[in-house]
């Protein structure tokens, strides 16, 4: 298996990925990727190719924390997909820990994401609330704000994640109440 920056040429691959490995969700999640492209031109974006095909895809993001100091540039973990047949095998364990490396290279100080926290505490994640950091929406489970602490990370680093307007803008924001109604 290699891990490699995304191409332009793999776009395409990437977006079938994700429609494929999130079913009923996967045209959004699709979308988000293209729109971060287009709005995050410096995202970490890589990819996990077997016999040629694209079999995996992590993308990093810039974010804000609004921090009492002032805003500190840290970076999102969102989305991870490994396709459906190529699951359990490790490859998006290896897509974080090699996003996260090269990350610590660049001086990023936390990385954030919402996601299963039995999975992601095993790659150094932990519950963002209970280290100081409070999460953008409401919507987001408590146990599903994560953070990641890297080199660059200072103590006076606390505060609230700040999203960039393409999630807003996508609606992937947190979990939707499906029983709610508008007023």
């Amino acid at each position: 298996m290699d891990l490699r920056a995304e191409q332009d040429h793999d776009h395409d691959s990437v977006l079938g990925l994700h429609r494929s490995a999130f079913g009923e969700h996967g045209n959004v999640v699709a979308g988000l990727v293209a729109a971060l492209r287009r709005d995050d031109p410096a995202a970490l974006s890589l990819v996990a190719e077997e016999a040629g095909e694209i079999v995996g895809h992590v993308m990093f993001t810039h974010g804000l924390l609004d921090a009492p100091r002032r805003l500190a540039p840290v970076q999102v973990l969102s989305p991870l997909a490994v396709h459906p047949e190529h699951q359990h095998r490790g490859i998006g364990s290896a897509l974080v820990r090699r996003g996260l490396h090269l990350l610590d290279g660049r001086g990023v100080p936390l990385v954030f994401l919402e996601g299963d926290p039995a999975y992601y505490s095993r790659l150094g994640f932990r519950a963002g609330g209970e280290h100081g950091f409070r999460k953008p929406s409401l919507r987001i489970p408590d146990p599903a704000f994560q953070v990641v602490t890297l080199s660059a990370y200072e103590p006076w680093m606390t505060g609230t994640l700040v999203y960039s307007a393409t999630f807003w803008d996508a609606d992937c924001v947190g979990l939707r109440d499906p029983a709610a109604t508008v007023p």
